[in-house]
């Protein structure tokens, strides 16, 4: 069987958009889950120590753990993680970019370090002088506790886990995040 080159090459280029276009429109928010609104973009930008995260891969053995978000020329907010990675002795860092899904006043992002790939970032719960906040993916596996100190007081810490639990998100699952390196 003989088969057309420009067909095929057609065919691949539509699969691989019909691909990019499933990733990059993946940028839901869990149900039940509403993110912030009012949002301040410029309180939430800054460093963010990580307290608290549902496990996945990019995140694997890694300590230590910030989000430091700054605004680009073009309107699109920095993305610049770093984390210590204790079974290679070495720091990790990973750069990308985030975009509001919609108004800026309201918490959901989409946040891409891959190219076109893009997944959600849903603030669902920040305190008035955005000292902590809660932070989700799509789905239930992706979950995050950021604090702007190390810590982060018992009070807020059992409020954020009340409302995670009350979404679906098994929180005996999260990983705490120790701060031990400069």
């Amino acid at each position: 069987m003989k088969i057309n080159k420009w067909y095929l090459a057609l065919a691949l280029g539509a699969g691989a958009t019909a691909i990019a276009a499933s990733y990059t429109s993946c940028v839901t928010i869990p149900k039940g889950a509403k993110a912030v609104r009012p949002f301040d973009k410029d309180k939430y930008l800054g460093q963010w120590y990580e307290i608290a995260r549902l496990d996945f891969k990019f995140e694997k053995n890694l300590d230590n753990v910030t989000a430091n978000y700054s605004l680009n020329d073009n309107g699109s907010i920095k993305v610049d993680n770093k984390g210590y990675d204790y079974t290679k002795n070495k720091w990790k860092e990973s750069v990308g970019k985030a975009k509001f899904v919609g108004d800026s006043d309201n918490a959901r992002l989409k946040v891409s370090f891959f190219g076109p790939f893009y997944a959600g970032y849903n603030v669902i719960a920040v305190d008035k002088k955005y000292q902590y906040a809660l932070v989700v993916g799509n789905n239930l596996n992706y979950l995050w506790i950021l604090s702007r100190e190390k810590t982060i007081p018992d009070t807020i810490k059992t409020q954020y886990l009340q409302k995670a639990r009350n979404l679906g998100y098994d929180t005996d699952n999260l990983v705490w995040t120790k701060h031990d390196k400069q």
